[in-house]
């Protein structure tokens, strides 16, 4: 059985003040429950991932980035490597959310060369699709979910490739207040899960794929509900403390 994986993904928020009192938050409503059902990550803006070590080292609450550079090293300014990630014990790393690609012009084949890197440097690289309303309405949604996990599937070996989590983010329902219907979202997931086991029957039925698309409390017990629903991608719920946890209460 596939552990449940929620992961909060701040976006460009968060101060020292802020982000201390939001951790504080989480690791105390996490230490009243005796058992959980699901693993729990933040991915902070880079600057937070040295506090985020601080205060989250030996609590159930791992962290990683929000992206990661495709290069190792080099003349990249701006860019974060995989190793420098690696030096604040990030465990996880974004790859290709629906961000990145619309307003950084990411491509398939980019995220796929980010994943690698995060895969290669020990990291575990959160790889997101999803499709927009325009191509939902076209009934593209699978042609273009499939072509940006197929991307990464063209450079990962069957091993590395079982060291990744997917997360399906409908666009349209990113920030919108929508939210795929839960049998619209396993419809998705379900169908990744097929893919994968195109090259794998062992990696699909192991692999987490979360749900990224305005997961909140309300919704998140029915939607982790569904058989190829492993988690959520939390975007602004992660930062409230009673919201975030109340989706990873819902996971029991």
């Amino acid at each position: 059985m596939r552990r449940k994986l929620v992961i909060g993904n701040w976006k460009m928020n968060g101060s020292r003040d802020s982000i201390n009192t939001l951790l504080s938050g989480i690791t105390a409503g996490l230490a009243t429950k005796s058992a959980q059902q699901a693993d729990t990550a933040v991915c902070a803006p880079a600057p937070y991932l040295a506090q985020c070590q601080q205060l989250l080292t030996g609590t159930p609450v791992a962290w990683g980035s929000q992206d990661v550079s495709a290069y190792a090293a080099g003349a990249y300014t701006g860019e974060v490597a995989a190793s420098m990630l690696n030096d604040f014990g990030c465990r996880y790393a974004i790859v290709g959310h629906s961000e990145r690609r619309a307003y950084h012009g990411e491509s398939n084949e980019l995220v796929a060369q980010k994943a690698l890197a995060a895969v290669n440097a020990g990291l575990t690289p959160v790889v997101c699709v999803g499709e927009t309303l325009e191509q939902r309405e076209a009934g593209q949604t699978n042609v273009i979910v499939c072509a940006q996990l197929q991307a990464v599937m063209d450079v990962l070996d069957t091993a590395s490739l079982a060291k990744i989590v997917l997360a399906y983010e409908p666009v349209w329902a990113i920030g919108t207040g929508k939210t795929a219907t839960p049998a619209m979202a396993q419809e998705v997931h379900a169908e990744l899960r097929k893919q994968l086991a195109s090259r794998s029957v062992e990696v699909a039925q192991g692999m987490q794929i979360l749900y990224g698309g305005s997961m909140k409390p309300d919704n998140a017990k029915e939607l982790m509900a569904q058989p190829d629903i492993d988690g959520g991608l939390i975007g602004g719920a992660a930062l409230k403390p009673a919201d975030f946890l109340g989706i990873i209460y819902a996971a029991d």
